[in-house]
C-alpha cells in the first residue's frame, strides 16, 4: 500500500476487486470524480491499470453506504449520561441543563466522535439537527463524510425569541451555501409543534422554499403531542404543519409514532420522508410503532434514523434495520411487516431519496458512497442469504471500509486520526460534565 496518507480522504480512482453486489460476485470501478463508472463481473480485467488505488474486496459484500436520516450528532457527548426515565424529567432533569453549558468546542468534538462512529458502523450520509450549527460544519468537512445539518429552530411562541432564530437559521444556510462543499447541505429544522409556533413553522417553510432547502422536524413523537395540538388547534399535527407549508417532498419528519391513517394519507400525498427512530422511541416508551405499512402504502418515502445517542445509545445503522424489523413485527403482531428487503431500502436507497444524496444504489453514475462488510466473520457464516443477514445477524462492527463520494475514509478497519477524535471528545464530554455540576 505504500505511504498511507496517500490513500484516505482523498479523490482517487479506485478499482474495488472481488466483492458481491446484489448477491453475485463483481468489481466495482470508481473514477477520479467520485462516481460509480464501472460495476460487475470482468470489471478488473478492463481497468486494472488505470486505478491509482486497488482494494482486493476479499468477496465482501459491497453496499451502497447507510443514511442516518435522524441525529443530533452532538449528543454522542452525553452517551449514558441519563437513561431509563420518563422522557420529560429525562429532558428537564438531565439533558436540558447539561446542554446549558455546551460550548461551540463540545459541539465540534461530539460531531467528530458521531462522525467517526458513523464511518466505523458504515454510514455515509446523515440528517443532523442541533446548536452552534458552524461547529458541526467544521466537524463534517474534516471528517469527509456527507451531512444535511439544520439549526434547531426553537421559539417557544415568542416573537423576539422567534427572531433569534430565523437570524440563526439564515446565518447557517449562508455558512454552508458559501463553503460550495457538496457533501454538505443546509436544511430549515422547526423542532416540531410544541416548541415552534405556526408564524415560527410558515417562516421555516417559506425560507427553505426560497432556498431550496430541506425541512428537519419531529412529528407525532408522543401520545401527548397529538392531544395538545387536538385541544389547542381543533386539529391533528400533521394537518397543523399542513396548513403551514412543512409537509413538502423536501421534508424529513422524525418519528411519526401516532400518525393515523388519514394523516398517513397525507404525508404520502405531500412525498413527505419519514424517518423511523425505532431505538429511541422504544427506550423512551412512545407506545406505538410509527404505521410503516401504512406509511408506504400511501407513497411516503420511509427512512430510517437512529436519533441522538443520548436515546440510543449508538450510531448503528445496522442495528437500527433490525430493530426497525422487529418493532414492527412485533408491535403490529404480523412476522410479514417490513421483511428484510425493506428495512435495508430504507437505510439505503430509501435514505439517499430524503437526504437528496445520490441514489443509494451502486449503479453506474451513481456516487462512490460504498461500505465492504466482511463474510469471514461469525455473523457472516453461513450465508444463505445475504440480505437477511446484513438486517438480522450483522452489526456495525462487521464493516470493514467505507468509502464516501469517491474518498476513503476508512480501509481494513483502519481510520486515521481516529486517537485523537476519542480523545478529544472523551475531554469535552468529561469537562462538559463538571462544569455543570459546578455551576
Amino acid at each position: 500500500m505504500g505511504d498511507m496518507d496517500n490513500i484516505f480522504n482523498k479523490r482517487q480512482s479506485i478499482l474495488i476487486a472481488n466483492v458481491m453486489v446484489d448477491g453475485k460476485p463483481a468489481d466495482i470501478f470508481v473514477n477520479d470524480g467520485g462516481t460509480l463508472a464501472a460495476v460487475g463481473e470482468g470489471v478488473r480485467g478492463q481497468y486494472k491499470g488505470e486505478a491509482d488505488l486497488v482494494i482486493d474486496g476479499d468477496e465482501a459484500i459491497a453496499l451502497p453506504g447507510l443514511a442516518n436520516t435522524h441525529t443530533h450528532a452532538a449528543m454522542s457527548l452525553l452517551r449514558g449520561y441519563a437513561d431509563d426515565m420518563i422522557l420529560q424529567d429525562w429532558l428537564s432533569q438531565k439533558i436540558w441543563p447539561l446542554e446549558a453549558h455546551l460550548t461551540g468546542s463540545d459541539v465540534y468534538w461530539g460531531t467528530r466522535l458521531a462522525c467517526l462512529e458513523m464511518i466505523r458502523t458504515g454510514t455515509t450520509a446523515f440528517n443532523d439537527m442541533y446548536f452552534m450549527m458552524d461547529e458541526a460544519v467544521r466537524a463534517v468537512d474534516e471528517s469527509g463524510i456527507r451531512a444535511v445539518l439544520s439549526y434547531g429552530f426553537i421559539d417557544l411562541f415568542n416573537a423576539e425569541k422567534r427572531e433569534a432564530e430565523c437570524k440563526a437559521t439564515e446565518k447557517l444556510a449562508f455558512q454552508i451555501r458559501s463553503m460550495n462543499n457538496p457533501r454538505i447541505k443546509a436544511a430549515a429544522g422547526p423542532h416540531a409543534i410544541y416548541t415552534v409556533s405556526p408564524e415560527g413553522l410558515t417562516w421555516c417553510a417559506e425560507f427553505a422554499k426560497e432556498q431550496k432547502i430541506a425541512i428537519h422536524i419531529h412529528l407525532s413523537e408522543t401520545e401527548k403531542e397529538i392531544n395538545d395540538c387536538i385541544a389547542q388547534h381543533g386539529k391533528r399535527p400533521a394537518a397543523l404543519l399542513d396548513d403551514c407549508g412543512i409537509l413538502t417532498p423536501n421534508t424529513i419528519a422524525a418519528h411519526c409514532c401516532w400518525l393515523d391513517d388519514a394523516e398517513c394519507a397525507l404525508l404520502g400525498k405531500r412525498g413527505v420522508s419519514v424517518s423511523h427512530n425505532p431505538a429511541s422511541n422504544m427506550k423512551l416508551a412512545t407506545n406505538r410503532a410509527m404505521p410503516v405499512r401504512q406509511l408506504m402504502a400511501a407513497g411516503a418515502n420511509t427512512c430510517l434514523g437512529t436519533d441522538g445517542c443520548a436515546s440510543n445509545n449508538n450510531l448503528d445503522m445496522f442495528e437500527e434495520m433490525k430493530t426497525a424489523a422487529l418493532l414492527q413485527k412485533f408491535f403490529w403482531n404480523d412476522p410479514t411487516v417490513l421483511p428484510a428487503p425493506a428495512a435495508l431500502a430504507m437505510a439505503t436507497s430509501n435514505g439517499a431519496k430524503a437526504l437528496g444524496f445520490g441514489t443509494g444504489t451502486l449503479t453506474v453514475g451513481a456516487p462512490a458512497d460504498i461500505v465492504l462488510i466482511s463474510v469471514s466473520t461469525a455473523c457472516n457464516i453461513p450465508l444463505h442469504n445475504v440480505t437477511s443477514n446484513l438486517v438480522y445477524s450483522c452489526s456495525g462492527s462487521a464493516v470493514e471500509t467505507t468509502i464516501c463520494d469517491g474518498r476513503v475514509l476508512m480501509l481494513n478497519r483502519e481510520i486515521p486520526g481516529e486517537d485523537e477524535i476519542l480523545t478529544g471528545a472523551a475531554q469535552a464530554a468529561r469537562e462538559l460534565v463538571s462544569r455543570s455540576q459546578s455551576a
